[in-house]
Formats: structure tokens, C-alpha cells, sequence
């Protein structure tokens, strides 16, 4: 009788109610990513627009014989240059010049500096806007849902115009357009983030691996022709050096999920010695870097007259292809 009665003032009472949160502890917050979305969305509009501006089927008509656009028939007004001028389908270089195109004379000699931002909202083909899209999809959304939309916002804009000034550092000849270099820089602050935060992570070697081993083959195919690979290397050294400061994560935070001791009292959100560290150290460096990068820029400073072998780092000449100048 005595084990019945018990069991039924179990039942009547239920089970007890879980522990109250212990102070400074806090749940970690998934954001609801959004702007990495509405920046596919400006991308592929202001694809739309150029191919609107180029308006190749037009200038077929009066210019030379046999350029042939390509889709003309149902694209009309948006098909692409002919595949000898542009074989990543998309609009002719005076258009993505006149759009915002980063091009080296204009931005020294005319002080177009805004061409800077411009140029990493501008693609030279399909191809080139579905490789990086997709990039910022699967680098992006994952980064957003974790730190939210302005330090990732920020990661990426700022990390654009790093690749820029680089590139323009070392490119005079050419244009350059494309998102990659904010691309690297969200790659760079994924790298920072994982060094910042080592403790946190428990498969700590796999992680960095992995990481390494994707930013390794996207550096090497930087090294074939027509790529732009001092945006890439611009755009990722000034993501890396952000992560250190936009990135970083309490580590007393993340106790909720394991069994504390009673005696601790207080795990509340804090920052350890190293972290501090390395923010202080990457925020000198990324202003002193940006802030120089900017002045030799628009000094005309040719950087590859200080760096001989720095061209190697964007084209690597072999048999079966040459870099030219």
C-alpha cells in the first residue's frame, strides 16, 4: 500500500521541474540568415542590367560581319558576345568597363576609387556568376547563421576592396570584375575563426584540414590565366585578419553544454587572454594594410617592380599556356 500511494503522488505531482538557468549563461543564438541572399540577388540583378546595357544583337548589326551573338533568337537584348570574346557567356569588357569594371588607369589617373566597390558586384559571364554564387551559398549562409548578418556583411565588403587594391597593385593591363576576392575574405575569416576559437572545437585537426585543403584549390586554380589571383589573395588575407576581430567567441559561454561541477557558480561570457591578442594585433594590421595598400595605390606604385616573382602568385606559364603581359 505504502509503494502504491507513493507511486501515486508521483503521478499527481509529475516530473520535477528542471533547474532554474544559472546566471550569465546563455543559449546560443542561430541567426536567420538574410543577407547573404540579397546579396546573390544585387549579383544576378546587376548581371541582368549589364547584359541589358551590352545589348550585343545591336551592335552585331553595325558593326562588323560574322560577330554573331549568341542566343540572340530568345535571348534578344540579353544575348551573350560571341564565345571568341567571351567564352564565360556574358557581356563585352567596354560594357563591364563602363558599368564599374575595375580598371587601373581610371582608378589612378581619373580617381575613380569607387570603382573599387563597383567592380565586385560586376560578373564577366554565367559561368564566372554561378561559380561564385554557389561559393557564396555553401561559405555564406553558414557563416550568417552563426554571427549574423553585419559582421558577415561586413567581412565581405571589406574583404572585396582588400582584393581590389591588391589587384590593382600588380594589374595594370586588364580588367578585373567579379566577387571572388569577398569570397576569399569570407574563406580567410572561416580560417581566423577556427584559430580564435581552437578550444571550442573537439575534431580540431579535421576542421583545419578540410579548410586548408578547400582554400589550397581555390588559390591553385587562381595560377591559370585570365584569373584574377591577387583579388583572391587581397581579399583573403583581409578576411583573415577580420575573423580575428569580428569572430571571436566566449568561451566560458559554451559550458551549457556540458554537466558542470556545483562549485561553479558563474559561466558566463568571457573572452580569454590569446583571443584579445590576436584581435588587438589583426585590427593594427588590417587598417595599416588597407591604409597603405590605398596609398601606394593611388601613388601609381607598381608592385610588381617591388615583387618580381609576384606575378607567379596569379599566372603560372607553361606548355600548354602563356601569361603575356
Amino acid at each position: 500500500m505504502a509503494g502504491s500511494r507513493r507511486d501515486a503522488d508521483l503521478k499527481e505531482k509529475g516530473p520535477p521541474p528542471p533547474p532554474p538557468p544559472q546566471p550569465g549563461r546563455e543559449e546560443e543564438r542561430e541567426w536567420v540568415p538574410w543577407i547573404v541572399p540579397v546579396f546573390v540577388a544585387a549579383n544576378v540583378a546587376l548581371f541582368a542590367v549589364a547584359m541589358y546595357a551590352n545589348n550585343c544583337p545591336a551592335h552585331a548589326r553595325g558593326g562588323r560581319s560574322g560577330r554573331r551573338c549568341v542566343g540572340a533568337g530568345l535571348l534578344r537584348r540579353f544575348a551573350f558576345e560571341p564565345l571568341s570574346q567571351n567564352p564565360l557567356l556574358g557581356p563585352s569588357s567596354a560594357t563591364l568597363q563602363k558599368l564599374g569594371a575595375l580598371v587601373w588607369e581610371k582608378v589612378v589617373h581619373e580617381q575613380q576609387g569607387w570603382r573599387l566597390v563597383t567592380c565586385i558586384w560586376l560578373h564577366a559571364g554565367v559561368v564566372h556568376l554561378l561559380a561564385n554564387m554557389l561559393s557564396l551559398v555553401l561559405v555564406g549562409l553558414r557563416l550568417e547563421q552563426q554571427f549574423g548578418f553585419v559582421r558577415v556583411g561586413v567581412i565581405y565588403l571589406v574583404s572585396g576592396v582588400g582584393g581590389s587594391v591588391m589587384s590593382s597593385l600588380f594589374i595594370r593591363d586588364n580588367i578585373s570584375v567579379g566577387a571572388s576576392g569577398a569570397l576569399f575574405g569570407l574563406l580567410g575569416a572561416m580560417l581566423s575563426e577556427l584559430f580564435t576559437n581552437w578550444t571550442i572545437y573537439t575534431n580540431k585537426a579535421a576542421a583545419l584540414v578540410t579548410l586548408l585543403f578547400v582554400i589550397a584549390v581555390n588559390l591553385a586554380i587562381g595560377i591559370l590565366p585570365h584569373v584574377d589571383n591577387f583579388a583572391h589573395i587581397g581579399g583573403f588575407l583581409t578576411g583573415f585578419l577580420l575573423g580575428f576581430v569580428l569572430l571571436m567567441r566566449p568561451h566560458y559561454g559554451w559550458a551549457q553544454r556540458y554537466v558542470l561541477p556545483s562549485s561553479v557558480k558563474d559561466v558566463g561570457r568571457k573572452f580569454l587572454a590569446y583571443q584579445w591578442a590576436l584581435l588587438a594585433a589583426a585590427s593594427v594590421l588590417v587598417v595599416v594594410g588597407l591604409a597603405v595598400g590605398m596609398a601606394m595605390l593611388f601613388r601609381g606604385v607598381n608592385g610588381n617592380e617591388h615583387c618580381q616573382w609576384c606575378h607567379y602568385l596569379s599566372c603560372v606559364p607553361t606548355a600548354r599556356w602563356s601569361c603575356g603581359k
